[in-house]
């Protein structure tokens, strides 16, 4: 039998605390549990504690989450040094805020449970780990150790008895994305294919040359080459142009979060590593070939396999005529005529059912 949560009632919560203090990709892969959320308490203040960065996140998505507090590290945690000095007036802030319920989204919970449980939430759900510190056994579900990290992440708003609303992601996209995009490519809707050579973490990345030799051929389909990545990533950017025989556009370090993902949003192709940006083509239905050198793609891999492929290898490194032949299939597979029900829909937003 299903395990669900008893005590949750839904119209006795008026303000949410959810923590996911993470990165874009795993951000965009929350997005159909925070949906869940929402629909289920649809007069419910939202709040999302998260990195600095999230601010931009959270001005996406109006229709998911209300207001933003910015986490100020946490012992342990790896993705933001812990300022140790504004811990203590960071937990005064959200105790005052006296949650009726505090989701803690972030993950297994190893790290961070004792953070949400100082929140003082009337209710306090997530995951736990079997050892670690448990908040409340009747609200915490043991983290699921298989499966993709979407699925995994809904597998809490369905133990809170949250109705589920659906595994896609979604990006909202606003006219002024499109038009910041256009200003800057220099091809044509879905005549151009996007590079993202990039990682956060370097042993994911897949060589330079390997992705030269994708973009050229296809370069040779008749598409144009634009290489994408931050500003850090230029170096990175500027080795796959000079590996590659087709002339390129470098854009690296020259979009935002908002143009970024209209550029992707217009192109027939993004091949990239495991990487947020990944995320971001399926949240905006690009086609992607993604090369993973990590240790677990099944759990960052698309939904969509019909329109997104994953090429990883047990033993080392993809070899550089797989990433050809698959990219060339995927391109090849899907036509532009295929995809037509782009911009309308990433300005609205998906409807609800």
């Amino acid at each position: 039998m299903k395990r669900t949560v008893s005590n949750v009632v839904p119209s006795a919560i008026k303000k949410v605390a959810i923590l996911r203090a993470l990165k874009l990709g795993d951000m965009l892969v929350a997005v159909p549990a925070l949906r869940a959320v929402r629909q289920a308490l649809p007069h419910a203040e939202i709040a999302l504690i998260g990195l600095p960065w999230a601010r931009e996140f959270v001005e996406r998505f109006p229709h998911l989450i209300d207001r933003f507090h910015e986490i100020p590290g946490w012992p342990g945690l790896p993705e933001i040094e812990p300022q140790l000095d504004r811990i203590p007036a960071f937990l005064a802030r959200m105790q005052e805020e006296q949650f009726d319920l505090v989701l803690q989204l972030h993950g297994s919970g190893s790290i961070v449970n004792e953070m949400c449980a100082l929140f003082g939430g009337h209710v306090t759900a997530g995951f736990s780990r079997q050892g670690d510190y448990n908040p409340d056994p009747r609200t915490f579900l043991p983290w699921p150790e298989c499966g993709r990290e979407v699925h995994r992440l809904l597998a809490l708003t369905d133990f809170l008895g949250f109705r589920n609303r659906g595994d896609g992601l979604e990006f909202p996209l606003n006219p002024s994305d499109f038009v910041q995009a256009e200003a800057m490519c220099e091809a044509e809707h879905w005549s151009y294919a996007c590079i993202h050579p990039g990682a956060s973490v370097a042993e994911r990345r897949w060589p330079e040359a390997r992705f030269a030799a994708v973009a050229d051929a296809l370069a040779a389909r008749g598409l144009r080459i634009v290489l994408t990545g931050t500003s850090a990533e230029a170096p990175l950017t500027q080795s796959v142009a000079a590996h590659m025989a087709a002339p390129a556009q470098d854009l690296a370090g020259k979009t935002n979060l908002g143009s970024a993902a209209a550029l992707l949003a217009r192109a027939r192709i993004l091949v990239c590593n495991d990487t947020g940006v990944s995320h971001l083509a399926a949240a905006v239905r690009t086609p992607s070939l993604i090369i993973s050198t990590g240790d677990n793609p099944a759990r960052w891999s698309p939904v969509d396999t019909a329109i997104h492929c994953v090429l990883s290898h047990p033993r080392g490194l993809v070899p550089m005529r797989a990433g050809i032949v698959a990219a060339l299939e995927l391109v090849d597979r899907i036509t532009p005529v295929l995809r037509l029900t782009c911009e309308e829909e990433l300005i609205c937003g998906p409807s609800a059912s």
